[in-house]
Formats: C-alpha cells, sequence, structure tokens
C-alpha cells in the first residue's frame, strides 16, 4: 500500500518584476550619469562659395552692404538707412526693368539687420528674385 500522497509538480514561471526593477535602476543610472555637450558658438563663413557664373543678360539691381550697415544701389550711395528709404529707392532702381534680380553684397562683417532690412524692403517693393553675391575661393 502506498499511503503517500501524489507529489503535484507546480508549474515553473518567470517573475519579471525584479527584472524590471533592475532595468529601471540602470535607466535612472545612465540618464542620471549622461552629459550633453553644448556648443558655445557656431563658426561661420558665408561670404565664400563656389558658384557658376552668372548671365550677363539679365537685369539686375545691385545692392551693397559696408562693414557699417551704408547700404549703395546700383553704386549710389543711400543717406538714409530706413526700409522705406530702401523701398524708394528699389522702386526708382527697377522702375523700367520687368522682373529685376536683386543682388545683395554684403560685407562679410555687415550687420545681419542691415540685409533683412533689403530683404523686406525688395518684399515691399513687389521684387521676388534675391540672390547674394560671393567671392569665389
Amino acid at each position: 500500500m502506498n499511503f503517500r500522497k501524489k507529489v503535484r509538480e507546480d508549474d515553473l514561471e518567470i517573475n519579471f518584476i525584479p527584472l524590471i526593477d533592475v532595468l529601471l535602476v540602470i535607466i535612472i543610472f545612465l540618464v542620471v550619469s549622461t552629459t550633453f555637450s553644448k556648443f558655445s558658438e557656431l563658426k561661420i563663413n558665408l561670404p565664400t562659395a563656389e558658384a557658376n557664373q552668372v548671365d550677363k543678360k539679365i537685369e539686375r539691381i545691385n545692392i551693397a552692404i559696408s562693414e557699417n550697415g551704408n547700404y549703395a544701389i546700383n553704386e549710389s550711395s543711400m543717406r538714409n538707412s530706413t526700409i522705406s528709404d530702401i523701398v524708394i529707392n528699389l522702386k526708382a532702381a527697377a522702375n523700367n526693368i520687368k522682373d529685376p534680380v536683386i543682388v545683395i553684397n554684403a560685407d562679410s562683417n555687415s550687420p545681419h539687420q542691415s540685409v533683412i532690412n533689403v530683404m523686406e524692403a525688395a518684399r515691399i517693393s513687389g521684387l521676388s528674385k534675391i540672390t547674394f553675391s560671393t567671392k569665389v575661393e
């Protein structure tokens, strides 16, 4: 006679909760210990580029911007440098030209706002073709 009770084997199972806890601790450790790089400045050199030669038949309005922020439209210097004055001079320069291209020749040390002023004046004048002149290396 066999008086022993039948030993019932339990199903084996894997407990994932301790594994999740360990992984969360590792993730927290990595996030806290990681250092992020910050760039303090960007080095940009805009005035040099390689470009194809421009077609000579295109009607152009040349706008020069000096290092001090002074403007010259088609080699004629301007006394005032407000956007409204630039608009008046652009309309006068584009009077007989159909759909001219505005070429901005800005000094590499000219204020960025000066270039933006010319672009805004061109928009107000209804002149939409704008390009920048650079020196070829």
